[in-house]
């Protein structure tokens, strides 16, 4: 996205006059700048304190995610895709193996798939609150960054209770779940998700008529529908500018066609619509989890593949059977047949994509991931050219970039 054959002044501060006349700053913004969200590098040429052109600078995470797949068995690359958007785990893990299932062509038992529903909306709950907090804190509210924070360590408590970890779970496997769901999971999901409603009022009581933040989102950050889909943009982005489209709706995976909710949308095209899209997403989410929580079917939690998931921990210390194949999986892997396979899933940024290749090994002959982050970041320079350098900071913070999901 950088212009290599022309490269843009690196020193802060550089001045030179330009063809029509003014003299124009160029900055630097980032990296490690707290509004560019880390590792992010944004060049602003300025007149004044207008932006008359913006380009960002990527590659300072490099990962190197996609290459290093090649070099892991298929089960091995789960906790690969952890690591790209690290604030959507489980929805990678989901993406990534429903693509490999299709492969395989295996069929995940209906418990697995509700369960798979479940964890996934409270992921995109977590991941908002995370965006909600840090994009008040941008625009100067700082209470909404305690209040926002403290639900989501709820959620990462019962994250914890399902997987051991926190962050970086890995629960979401081929063929079904890591682990069978744990006792008085009921409970635990139940006492969270069914006070939430009450903590996004608090919210909304604090954010959605206040004065400040209502001038520094309304009419900021403006892009036209037509715009954001020439470019590619997915999510929040494309729904606040009127369009209703949802992977969950369009192309419902894991059983997400048994579930009522809403696709919620604006039209202003602004920072406060993808706000209030935000919002209302985390609404229907907890419905979800609710109609997931309620209605969760009973059965096995990963499918009867002997070839492709690990046998039960009691069957491998008592049959030899189950210890031999629980041996060869763990050392050689599990054959995929030979083909290619795409499955895509509808993440908190928008659309995610997993093409794999199979050469018929036990690793991936390629892995591809189509990055809601990667496509949603070119709306950025278009999108704060014209403005004040001042209103930069919440059009850069409502597009919610992850660096992991760019540099991947």
């Amino acid at each position: 996205m950088s212009d290599v054959a022309n490269p843009a002044p690196a020193a802060t501060g550089e001045q030179h006059e330009s063809s029509s006349g003014p003299r124009r700053l160029v900055l630097n913004m980032g990296p490690q700048h707290p509004s560019t969200h880390g590792v992010l590098r944004i060049l602003i040429e300025l007149e004044g304190e207008t932006i008359v052109k913006a380009n960002p600078d990527i590659g300072f995470l490099h990962t190197g995610i996609e290459k290093q797949a090649e070099n892991e068995h298929w089960p091995q690359v789960t906790p690969l895709t952890d690591r790209t958007d690290y604030l959507s785990n489980l929805i990678n893990n989901l993406g990534y193996a429903l693509a490999v299932e299709k492969l395989l062509q295996v069929e995940v038992p209906p418990m697995a798939q509700w369960m798979r529903v479940m964890l996934c909306e409270l992921q995109r709950i977590s991941s908002h609150l995370v965006w909600l907090g840090t994009h008040a804190m941008d625009t100067g509210a700082m209470t909404v960054f305690f209040y926002c924070f403290r639900e989501r360590e709820n959620i990462l408590r019962l994250f914890e209770m399902f997987s051991g970890q926190r962050m970086m779970t890995s629960y979401i496997r081929i063929g079904g779940l890591a682990l069978e769901p744990p006792r008085g999971w009921e409970k635990a999901v139940g006492g969270f998700i069914r006070d939430f409603p009450s903590k996004v009022d608090e919210y909304e009581d604090l954010l959605s008529k206040n004065p400040i933040f209502l001038r520094r989102t309304q009419g900021v950050g403006f892009m036209s529908l037509e715009d954001l889909i020439d470019i590619g943009v997915t999510g929040p982005l494309l729904r606040a500018a009127g369009l209703k489209w949802d992977i969950r709706k369009s192309e419902p995976y894991s059983s997400y066609e048994r579930f009522d909710f809403e696709i919620p949308t604006r039209t202003a095209s602004d920072v406060y619509a993808r706000y209030q899209v935000r919002i209302d997403e985390m609404r229907q989410s907890q419905r979800i989890v609710v109609q997931a929580m309620e209605g969760m079917p009973l059965g096995a939690w990963k499918t009867d593949a002997p070839r492709v998931v690990l046998p039960d921990r009691e069957k491998m210390k008592t049959q030899i059977e189950a210890l031999i194949y629980h041996f060869k999986l763990v050392t050689e892997g599990i054959l995929v047949p030979r083909g290619e396979a795409y499955s895509c899933v509808e993440s908190p940024r928008g659309e995610l994509g997993f093409y794999v290749v199979s050469d018929g090994s036990a690793n991936p002959y390629r892995v591809f991931m189509r990055t809601p982050s990667f496509a949603n970041l070119q709306a950025l320079g278009p999108m704060v050219e014209g403005t004040l350098i001042a209103d930069s900071v919440a059009s850069i913070g409502s597009l919610d970039f992850v660096l992991g999901d760019v540099d991947r």
